[in-house]
């Protein structure tokens, strides 16, 4: 999400009540996961945006059809494009055929995004192209196509991309900045335009990657000779509507477009060598902001999957000094779906960032600060973390692609709503055709409670748990993983029952299975909402005994524990207010 894109600098990013960047996605290959899946995550935050899961049906479309754009974050109006023959159904960020596409945005230069910028945005270039490509390679031409046509009006991006083979990450930026040195514009190869520049790597198999609001590919693979000679083609592609055919090679792990340096040398952001270009450098410098709001998310997924990881810590707390994580790390085991669910799951646990650790968690150890993030105390800047699990997440997802399925069984978006701490992944097969009424559009939005919603209950739920964090957490978590372990273990089972019939069966069972899943789930969760008010009530703690609430032998309610607040915090009380409350005898 745009809403809340990196600052470019840290002295508004401290001060000016500016609450962090938004979004962040990890990045999985088929030989860093157990059972040969790929997958991405995604968790869509803003403080705005409402938690619902989108469909577009497959359909048809006579010659001359348009396309109207609409910008996803602001609603707006933008332009028509004709409409393609067929287009593939859609569940959310995964279509049927098991293609998944997320994002984070990293904003970069401002001279590129600023002002009145023609163009597609980047919701719409996802969501478009999800219903245009079948793979991460057709996803990489639709969307460098489609900016080559239509102009790039959103900031700084970068793409996770994945289909059951294969993991990429893409990254653009909107070329709205004029040239400042006209003899070099004048001596590009290629006419500047409005559109973008961008780089895209595939993942290599076995390792992991992430990014999360700052931009990541460094230096890159450029144009071998090898290959030139081999094919007579480059790595890169044109700037123009031109179709990069060469994307479809198997041996391409890295294609960009053809202006990428040439466009950075114009407008006087690089001059050195071709070599040694930095994508990330030259587009989206590193600010604090860039560093310890966004690039140390990556190193919390990192630092849990590979004791190697670690080492890029003091990088992470803001060091621009201290060695830089790469872009992808090798993981120390394979991940399954369960542990990947749990990597969206993170407040700095084990790390100097921890959350639940300093007495700003309050004496419940509550890992959540309130915004604004940036704030100043008797003139020095001090700044709240940005944690992967964050209160003001709309939905979040974890996308799983499985070869060895058909299509529609083998890709399954794990979803759910409000923060990825608390929530609960809910598998939605990428072939259903009908949305859960728990998660359909237009079932409440963000100023418009919904009893059905699953965002509005899971909001319910959560905000309380925030008020007594330790003891209230453990009891949404008991929840919480019996449900997702039930989730996975049948998901198992029943995608080799519906493997082998024929497509309308195939379908009918998938929309009766995810539908009754998320019905299973909105009561196990409107449960948990009744047990935790019922037993945490005015701050006491209603006990318990097999199973039940404890009553008296004549049938009223137990007399309730009453825990102390912890030591420090009783101090801090009486440092600050003793005088007042001393007990005088």
């Amino acid at each position: 999400m745009k809403k809340l894109a990196t600052l470019t600098l840290l002295a508004a990013f401290l001060l000016a009540g500016y609450a962090a960047s938004a979004c962040t996605n990890f990045l999985f290959t088929k030989g860093a996961t157990k059972d040969g899946s790929t997958m991405i995550t995604y968790a869509a935050d803003s403080h705005v945006l409402y938690g619902e899961l989108y469909y577009r049906k497959a359909a048809d479309y006579p010659e001359g059809t348009m396309f109207l754009l609409i910008d996803w974050d602001s609603g707006r109006k933008l332009f028509e494009i004709p409409q393609v023959a067929h287009t593939y159904s859609v569940v959310g960020n995964m279509n049927e055929h098991q293609l998944a596409i997320g994002e984070t945005t990293y904003g970069g230069r401002e001279e590129c995004w600023k002002g009145e910028i023609k163009g597609i945005d980047y919701g719409s270039l996802i969501y478009v192209t999800l219903q245009r490509a079948k793979n991460a390679r057709e996803a990489i031409y639709w969307m460098t196509k489609l900016v080559a046509d239509y102009g790039y009006c959103s900031e700084g991006e970068s793409f996770s991309i994945c289909d059951p083979n294969e993991v990429w990450i893409l990254e653009m930026q909107a070329k709205r900045a004029e040239p400042v040195k006209a003899d070099l514009a004048k001596k590009m190869k290629y006419q500047y335009s409005d559109g973008a520049v961008w780089v895209a790597r595939r993942i290599p198999d076995g390792y992991v990657s992430g990014h999360a609001n700052q931009a990541r590919i460094t230096q890159f693979p450029q144009e071998p000779a090898k290959w030139s000679k081999a094919k007579g083609k480059g790595l890169h592609s044109a700037i123009s509507s031109k179709h990069i055919d060469y994307v479809y090679e198997p041996e391409v792990e890295c294609v960009y477009s053809a202006d990428v340096i040439d466009y950075a040398r114009a407008c006087g952001w690089y001059d050195g060598a071709n070599a040694l270009f930095s994508f990330a450098d030259t587009y989206a410098p590193l600010t604090f902001s860039g560093i310890r709001g966004c690039d140390a998310r990556v190193y919390a997924m990192f630092n849990r999957v590979s004791r190697e990881a670690s080492r890029y810590e003091k990088y992470a707390m803001g060091d621009p000094s201290a060695e830089r994580m790469p872009l992808w790390i090798k993981p120390d085991h394979q991940v399954d779906v369960l542990e990947v669910m749990n990597l969206m799951r993170d407040h700095y646990e084990g790390t100097a960032m921890d959350m639940s650790k300093d007495k700003g968690a309050g004496p419940f150890g509550c890992p959540y600060r309130w915004r604004p993030m940036g704030f100043q105390v008797d003139g020095q800047q001090y700044v709240h973390e940005r944690a992967t699990s964050t209160q003001q997440t709309g939905f979040s997802f974890v996308a799983q692609c499985r070869s060895w399925l058909p299509a529609k069984v083998g890709g399954i978006l794990w979803f759910g709503v409000d923060d990825t701490y608390s929530t609960c992944y809910c598998p939605m097969f990428c072939g259903i055709t009908k949305i859960p009424e728990c998660f359909r559009e237009g079932n409440g939005d963000m100023l418009t409670y919904s009893p059905t919603s699953a965002f509005w209950l899971f909001n319910r739920v959560t905000n309380f748990v925030y008020s007594r964090y330790s003891d209230m957490i453990v009891d949404l978590q008991k929840v919480q993983s019996s449900l997702e372990e039930g989730f996975v273990g049948q998901v198992a089972k029943f995608s080799k029952e519906v493997a082998g019939l024929d497509e309308k069966k195939m379908v009918d069972k998938l929309n009766d299975f995810s539908h009754n899943q998320a019905s299973r789930m909105m009561k196990q969760w409107d449960a948990l909402d009744k047990y935790l008010l019922v037993k945490y009530i005015d701050g006491n703690i209603k006990k318990e005994k097999d199973g039940n609430f404890e009553r008296t032998a004549t049938g009223g309610c137990a007399f309730p524990t009453q825990p102390s607040y912890p030591d420090w915090f009783y101090k801090m009380i009486v440092d600050d207010h003793g005088d007042i409350i001393r007990q005088a005898f």
